[in-house]
């Protein structure tokens, strides 16, 4: 850019406001899918990339929340508007999932009670969006508004699971409420997989037997098999730790029969996501061009990574801890591929702007 060219600080301005204004709620889907990278990298003693992904997380997290913050006070008609259009308002569970995310990943470095404090603060917002969100649903939901192939709401059950999974992480540091919270934890992983099998049914109904066209073929889609993953993560965790209540001891057969069938189905998903993509793309040639939805790709291929490492623990499958190695490095080049998307679609952007100002 010459400096005749260069943007003002009208400009700058405008551009912030602009993006403030039209922010995607399901943005924070970048903070699910680079802190699951970076907390399976370092659960493969990867430290110096985890380390630098954990730093890249919590630079990206605070700006996305201060910018849904500003959003709130700012436009608060257009907050309104997302938190009631039935294929938006499952979006909003990102910011529950993401917290969660992060919050683990920095309990693994010896933040204990900033990790317990943002716990707290995402099972608030889980408690608010939950309903919320399935009431939305039930009132203002017709066919063409939630077509229930983009799977929105796919993004309440991971955040569900999330929530459960960094409950269970937190739960040492409190004393003597932290059988509650590992009962809780039980209980949170059982809703997330029968709101799961709710989905999966409905879901198959649609696209096996209902008319698919290519651009109905979203990165969303590859939630399918994260909701999977992510419960597969959970039910292991619950699996490898010691819980101190025997009457979740006497579920664990439960708990290990439906984690196995969790992660199986998860594993079976994407051999068939990767058809769609190729179908979509390379047959119907539809433009492979940078979307926030790339994020919602990511997330699944690094849960997957976790979950078959945990899971492999869990078992005792060494076979699951050497696919988890494979998986976590496809994880990170797709998380590489959408971060530079995300970087020249935002630039381009930028400087479109500022030589139409």
């Amino acid at each position: 850019m010459s400096a005749s060219h260069a943007p003002s600080a009208s400009h700058w301005r405008d551009w912030c406001r602009g993006r403030v204004a039209t922010l995607y709620p399901g943005y924070f889907a970048l903070v699910m899918a680079t802190g699951i990278i970076a907390n399976a990298m370092f659960f493969e003693g990867q430290r110096v990339i985890s380390d630098a992904m954990l730093a890249i997380n919590v630079v990206a997290y605070g700006v996305l929340l201060t910018m849904t913050v500003a959003r709130v006070v700012c436009f608060p008609r257009a907050v309104w508007s997302d938190l009631t259009e039935p294929r938006l308002v499952f979006a909003f569970f990102t910011l529950v999932a993401a917290t969660d995310v992060l919050g683990a990943g920095l309990s693994l470095r010896g933040f204990s009670t900033l990790s317990l404090a943002m716990w707290i603060g995402a099972l608030l917002v889980w408690l608010a969006l939950i309903y919320l969100s399935f009431a939305i649903l039930i009132f203002f939901n017709t066919a063409a508004r939630a077509d229930i192939i983009f799977g929105g709401w796919l993004i309440a059950i991971v955040a569900t699971e999330a929530v459960a999974i960094h409950g269970v992480v937190v739960a040492p540091s409190l004393g003597a409420a932290a059988p509650y919270v590992m009962i809780f934890g039980h209980m949170l992983w059982g809703i997330g997989v029968v709101l799961y099998a709710i989905f999966i049914v409905l879901f198959a109904q649609r696209i096996f037997f209902s008319d698919v066209q290519p651009q109905h073929l979203t990165p969303m889609l590859w939630v399918v098999m994260g909701a999977a993953a992510i419960s597969t993560n959970a039910g292991a965790l619950l699996i490898v730790t010691n819980v101190g209540v025997p009457f979740l001891a006497a579920m664990r057969p439960f708990v290990d029969g439906v984690t196995l069938i969790m992660w199986a189905w998860a594993t079976w998903w994407i051999p068939l996501l990767v058809a769609f993509g190729i179908w979509t793309h390379g047959v119907h040639r539809l433009s492979l061009a940078y979307t926030p939805l790339f994020w919602s790709l990511v997330f699944p291929l690094g849960m997957y990574a976790l979950a078959s490492l945990r899971l492999s623990h869990a078992a005792d499958v060494s076979a699951l801890a050497a696919l988890s190695r494979v998986m976590v490095w496809i994880a990170l080049a797709a998380w590489l591929a959408t971060s530079a998307g995300f970087v020249v679609t935002g630039w381009r952007g930028f400087n479109r702007g500022a030589i139409a100002g």
